[in-house]
Formats: C-alpha cells, structure tokens, sequence
C-alpha cells in the first residue's frame, strides 16, 4: 500500500507554520492553503475511523471550522498538523461513542474503498481487476473494524496515511514504543483475520519507525 507524503514546503511555498502565522494575522487566503494541504487526508482519516461518508464530510468540514476559530489559541509548541490531526481524531471518536458500540459492515458505499480503488488504478478501467480489488478491499476493511478504535486509529495514521512512529505519537499523546506496541498488536489480528479469509497481509506497510 502506497504511503503518502507529509505536505512540506517546496519550490516556494510556504510551511505549515507560516500558514498558521498569517493566518493568525487575518490572512484568510493562507488558511485555505492550510485546509487545501491537509482536507484530503482528515477525510480518509475520519472515513477508516467512521466507516460513513456523510460523517466523514461533516468531520472534515467540522475540523477545520474548529482550527480556525482556535487559531488565536496556537502558541506553535506542536506542529500545525499535529494539532489538526488531533481535532479530527476527537470529533471521530466524539461520534463513535455516541453510535455507542454497534458497528457497521463494509458495503460497496464504504468510501473507505473508493478511496483506495482510485488509488490504484492506473488510467484504465478493468472491470475483472477492479471487482477483485474491491473485494480484497471489503475483506481488508471488515477486518480492520474488528480492532479496538485504540487500535484501529493508530494504524490508520502509520499504515494507511504514512505518519512516522514519532508524528502518531504526538498526535496521540502517548509514547513511541506505545504507538509500535499498537501497530504490531493491529498487525497480528488482521493477519489472523485475513488467513481465514484466505488473503496475507503482504502489502499492508508498517510505517516509518
């Protein structure tokens, strides 16, 4: 599974923290670049975490209306990401906890696959390849909604959206060694999840450490 870059200045642009800084001066232009750099990737975060597209939008939408009233509030002791990744990861479980405990199964409307799919076709359309890869896809997913949500989010950050051991540390607040401690344990179960499928876990990367 592909992981995606960090969003970092280049050729020019601003970073993240003179986004924040000009931002926090009334510039409303440097905090849509800000939204624009990150909104994709709160939305896959909020769709693995949700499992619901409808909530995973409102979840987008809802973070960053909150970092942006919070702006004033941002005094830079962590990073501008850190601190928008941690808004969208509580609004999720915010809403995880009102469903109280039922949980949904994956179906052909998860955008949890649709996400994935668009990544990995590459400019044609198979229709045998593609139904296959949407069932390894739903298989993978049901899966990994059988993981505790502890579990389940801090994979997403290292597997799925390619932060460092370190970065999902601080975006959880708690230890590095935890974090690894997390993903191994995350590891196990859907590798013993997938064997009864009859699919390995080959292409599932663990993440910088």
């Amino acid at each position: 599974m592909a992981r995606p870059r960090l969003a970092r200045p280049d050729n020019g642009e601003k970073s993240d923290r003179e986004l924040v800084e000009a931002a926090q001066s009334g510039d409303v232009q440097a905090y849509g670049v800000l939204v624009e750099r990150y909104q994709r990737r709160i939305y896959r975060l909020a769709a693995h975490m949700l499992k619901n597209a409808a909530d995973a939008d409102d979840v987008t939408q809802e973070t960053f209306v909150r970092a942006y009233k919070a702006l004033e509030r941002f005094d830079g002791r962590s990073e501008p990401f850190t601190w928008i990744y941690r808004i969208a990861i509580n609004l999720s479980l915010n809403i995880l906890r009102s469903r109280r405990v039922r949980r949904h199964s994956t179906t052909d409307d998860d955008p949890r696959l649709e996400a994935q799919l668009v990544e990995q076709r590459s400019g044609y359309a198979d229709p045998a390849s593609d139904s296959a890869d949407r069932e390894i896809f739903a298989t993978l997913s049901a899966a990994m909604d059988t993981l505790s949500e502890t579990l389940r989010t801090t994979l997403v950050l290292v597997c799925v959206d390619g932060q460092s051991h370190a970065d999902a540390a601080r975006i959880l607040g708690c230890p590095e060694g935890t974090v690894a401690w997390r993903i191994h344990e995350a590891r196990r179960k859907l590798r013993d999840k997938l064997l009864e499928a009859g699919l390995k876990l080959e292409d599932f990367s663990e993440g910088e450490s």
